[in-house]
């Protein structure tokens, strides 16, 4: 879709139902293998239509309903996959790769805030809190090292509540409201991984 006259946008919906996932000699359920849908997506309280989560202990949830991710970071990630030579496919890092619901365009982790909301044409959306890597990642991305390097760079994506719910497609406007700017969503993600390690 054309992009909007906006600094900001949708750049693709993507869903996907929980289904089986071979990880280092087991199985595990995933949803993480989200793929772009065109036309209008129901957004609700707990997540988009036809978008599941496998572990509601760690994704999902009224502040977890929604997962975004910045377009701007599939070029590293593009690279890093391509220097490990290892990854578990040869394609390129596209719209859902990193499973997330909304990729965008315009907005990165350093310029959102826990509380901003992110006003689209048929919903509102509020950043809740940074994802943060798991072994399913690492899976998906084809070396183990990808959570890691999550860490590092801070790009990590935001979880977002729904506050207003409605509709989203590929094309939506965002407008960006500030929230009370307390808490960068990137220092968030670095100081709380550091308490991990």
């Amino acid at each position: 879709m054309q992009k909007r006259n906006s600094l900001m946008w949708v750049l693709s919906v993507n869903v996907a139902v929980a289904q089986p996932l071979r990880i280092a000699g087991r199985t595990v359920l995933s949803a993480i293998g989200k793929r772009p849908v065109s036309g209008p997506v129901s957004v609700r309280p707990l997540g988009l239509e036809g978008d599941e989560q496998a572990d509601l202990s760690v994704h999902g949830g009224l502040s977890k309903a929604v997962y975004a991710y910045p377009a701007e970071h599939f070029t590293f990630w593009q690279t890093v996959r391509a220097q490990a030579r290892v990854s578990l496919w040869d394609e390129p890092v596209t719209p859902g790769g990193v499973g997330e619901n909304l990729t965008l365009d315009g907005v990165t982790e350093d310029q959102l805030w826990i509380g901003d909301r992110l006003v689209l044409p048929g919903c509102v959306l509020a950043v809740s809190e940074p994802r943060f890597p798991c072994f399913k990642f690492g899976a998906v991305m084809g070396f183990a090292q990808a959570g890691k390097l999550m860490v590092q760079s801070g790009y990590c994506g935001a979880y977002l509540g729904v506050i207003q719910p409605g509709q989203v497609q590929a094309g939506d406007a965002i407008v960006l409201e500030p929230g009370p700017r307390e808490v960068n969503l990137r220092e968030l993600f670095k100081a709380q991984m550091a308490g991990r390690g």
